[in-house]
């Protein structure tokens, strides 16, 4: 479910929330989509006649972002905290250090309001759920501003959905964007395609050189390319389904 608020009993105020499905379900729903594989065909067709030299440019810029972006934010706007999927509401590394930070953002300042995204798949907590019970453990406020964004499947969604549920509650400032530095390219490439004034905050200190750090911004380099690649195609095109998509 979807929450606005937290009374001092820890007692969340409810908003309806769709049923959530498999994460395969999700992912078969993604691309059984047309205007998906035609994003798919342009970036791989890009890809191929660059001789890989387009993917290059979007690893770049991933890995650019990845290391550069600060782990402590400028402003004091509305702190976007993004989840990460939680099996059985196992709580991976990653996602436990996006929620260390936030706990630390928000004691720097506690006036900030906190929105906590994703719903998850499946039965129990949603990841939105499951986030504020860490942070209330780790010491934020019970009493603090909480909005809770449980109806998303992924990153376009998560932040589709906050930009419908803060309204005018943005705090002071453009709001920030934390997660996983391997995460932050698209999160930002999503917030520019819906509107966001929007800074990043890293979830890690630094960038960790790792082999699985770096399979993971390859990975996600590849979906920047995909779905920058789409976008601009549409625009290109003039498809204003493919664009409604989007925003």
């Amino acid at each position: 479910m979807d929450y606005i608020g937290v009374d001092p009993t820890h007692a969340p105020l409810p908003l309806q929330a769709p049923p959530r499905g498999s994460r395969l379900a999700h992912r078969a729903r993604l691309l059984a989509d047309r205007h998906a594989w035609t994003a798919l065909v342009v970036a791989g067709s890009a890809c191929v006649f660059s001789f890989g030299l387009v993917y290059v440019g979007y690893f770049a810029h991933v890995l650019r972002t990845a290391r550069r972006a600060p782990s402590r934010p400028a402003g004091a706007g509305c702190l976007l905290v993004f989840g990460k999927h939680a099996p059985g509401g196992r709580i991976d590394g990653d996602f436990q250090g996006r929620l260390q930070r936030a706990a630390d953002v928000w004691r720097q300042s506690p006036a900030r309001p906190l929105v906590l995204l994703g719903g998850g798949f499946g039965e129990g907590e949603s990841e939105a759920e499951l986030a504020q019970r860490r942070l209330l453990a780790a010491g934020v406020a019970a009493d603090a501003t909480w909005l809770l964004e449980s109806g998303s499947r992924d990153t376009l969604q998560n932040l589709r959905n906050a930009r419908a549920l803060l309204g005018d509650r943005t705090g002071t400032g453009p709001v920030v964007l934390l997660s996983s530095r391997y995460h932050l390219a698209r999160c930002a490439l999503f917030a520019r395609w819906l509107g966001y004034e929007h800074e990043l905050c890293a979830a890690e200190p630094a960038l960790r050189w790792t082999p699985l750090t770096l399979w993971r911004i390859a990975r996600e380099s590849a979906c920047v390319c995909w779905v920058d690649l789409g976008s601009r195609w549409a625009r290109l095109v003039g498809d204003r389904a493919m664009l409604a998509r989007l925003g």
